[in-house]
């Protein structure tokens, strides 16, 4: 592996090849295969997207592509050959011959050369590491390279008798962002806002204008917002959901009309450079909020404030939900969506998750490469601490460990919603409103730094957005 003044040592990526070497030990060896292609069609893949713990290891997009680590310290690469009547079809490859220099691996080779390569790796080795439950197929190979390190046994080769699973060091690792991630995160984010921005204005606009609104034309707002400032493609797929669309929380952007004085929640971010944003701000498709859409949207908002102020570092990842369930109980009994007279006080609300009909999903995730980023949601160091509880809505039995302590560097959504179907006791005025406010957050010393507030978020704000 490069050492001394090499540059290349100091890049993230090698910096994290090393800590995983670490990890692993001195006669350890880890395994990790980028994502395969995926046929759409005939003779057509789906848009190629590398795997996450690989590209967090290289920063190589390439498919069809093996990272080998070894305890000592050392990197090898199996790519793509260079392949000039390919490369005229499918683009330019790195090839072996220039990774090293391009990628700071210690070796590298074609990867029609991985069978053969690695039991000789894994030789004298005494434990193999790789992604466990990931990819199709991996165990198997990892099987068969081991038999053939066992063949040879009786000439004095000792075959690893472990295998373990290289996620929970890979987690850890990820779960802390370091000021390059946290940058590429900021500038993911931001063309985010722009193309929310973009799309409020276009819905009120068209309106103006008469024209007809369909989803999708808010969803090619977002798409060429992404593309126009160098978004490789969207995070996840947007949700652009007009009217009762919005109370499916995981709808798609489709064909339904946007109708004047409906709200629309609209739930996108791009990816770049290997990072997601993830933003959803919900908005009156005319610009204008009305009385009933206003109730519901500033509930929602003041348990988001509440969220934001309970995530600081220190604090536990569970702290933020609490907080917004509070805030929205109070605000379901003062609103009528909860009868008080039959579910009780806040507290009553809460202990019987009463307000589970209107708000059935969690405050928050991590954010990281992956739109719902990898790491335990349990703090590591409390594991064995566990309590019973019984569900009041489900009656199953639930077994709780302390909630992972927020430490400065994580990133996590913060996302407070209501959900109001046509139900008996409901006001009729409340009906087919879905309302979720969410932003990205990365955790500080002191509290929490939102970094996707380049799109407004008050009510007022947004209604002066629209008009202009």
């Amino acid at each position: 592996m490069p050492t001394g003044t090499d540059p290349m040592t100091t890049t993230p990526y090698a910096q994290r090849r090393a800590r995983v070497a670490q990890a692993i030990g001195p006669d350890g060896i880890a395994l990790i295969p980028t994502a395969p292609e995926y046929p759409r069609n005939r003779d057509n893949d789906h848009l190629y997207r590398h795997d996450s713990y690989f590209y967090y290891l290289t920063g190589f997009t390439e498919p069809n592509a093996f990272l080998v680590i070894t305890g000592d310290g050392r990197s090898t690469l199996f790519c793509q050959p260079k392949d000039l009547e390919r490369e005229i079809w499918d683009g330019i490859r790195l090839g072996p011959e220039a990774a090293p220099a391009a990628l700071g691996v210690s070796a590298a080779h074609a990867i029609g050369e991985l069978d053969a390569q690695l039991p000789k790796l894994t030789e004298n080795r005494d434990a193999v590491w790789y992604p466990f439950a990931i990819h199709t197929g991996l165990e198997a190979r990892v099987g068969k390279w081991l038999e053939r390190v066992r063949a040879r046994v009786r000439f004095g080769a000792l075959c690893p008798e472990q295998q373990r699973d290289l996620c929970g060091v890979l987690d850890e690792m990820r779960l802390i962002k370091d000021a390059h991630e946290q940058d590429i995160m900021r500038r993911a984010a931001q063309i985010s806002a722009r193309a929310h921005v973009r799309a409020m204005q276009r819905s009120a606009a068209m309106l103006r204008a008469g024209q007809e609104v369909r989803e999708y034309h808010l969803d090619a707002e977002l798409l060429h917002e992404f593309r126009q400032h160098g978004s490789q493609y969207p995070a996840y797929g947007s949700i652009v959901a007009a009217g009762a669309n919005a109370c499916v929380l995981h709808y798609r952007a489709d064909a339904a009309p946007v109708r004047d004085g409906e709200l629309v929640l609209i739930d996108a971010g791009c990816e770049l450079d290997g990072y997601a944003s993830d933003i959803t701000r919900t908005f009156p498709a005319n610009g204008r909020f009305t009385g009933p859409q206003r109730a519901l949207y500033d509930l929602v908002l003041a348990s988001q404030e509440a969220a934001m102020a309970a995530t600081k570092a220190g604090a536990r990842f569970n702290d933020p939900h609490e907080a917004t369930v509070k805030v929205l109980a109070q605000g379901m009994l003062d609103l009528g969506l909860l009868d008080k007279n039959k579910v009780g006080t806040v507290a009553d609300v809460i202990e019987k998750r009463a307000y589970f009909p209107f708000y059935m999903h969690r405050t928050g995730h991590w954010l990281g490469m992956d739109v719902h980023d990898c790491g335990s949601y349990v703090e590591p160091t409390e594991v064995g601490q566990t309590s019973e509880r019984r569900d009041p809505l489900s009656g199953e039995t639930i077994t709780n460990r302390p909630s992972r302590i927020l430490r400065p560097g994580m990133v996590l959504t913060i996302e407070p919603g209501l959900y109001v179907r046509p139900t008996e006791g409901v006001p009729e005025a409340f009906h087919n409103i879905g309302i979720r406010i969410e932003d990205d957050a990365i955790v500080t010393d002191t509290g929490c730094e939102l970094i996707t507030r380049d799109v407004p978020v008050a009510a007022n704000e947004i209604e002066a957005l629209m008009r202009g």
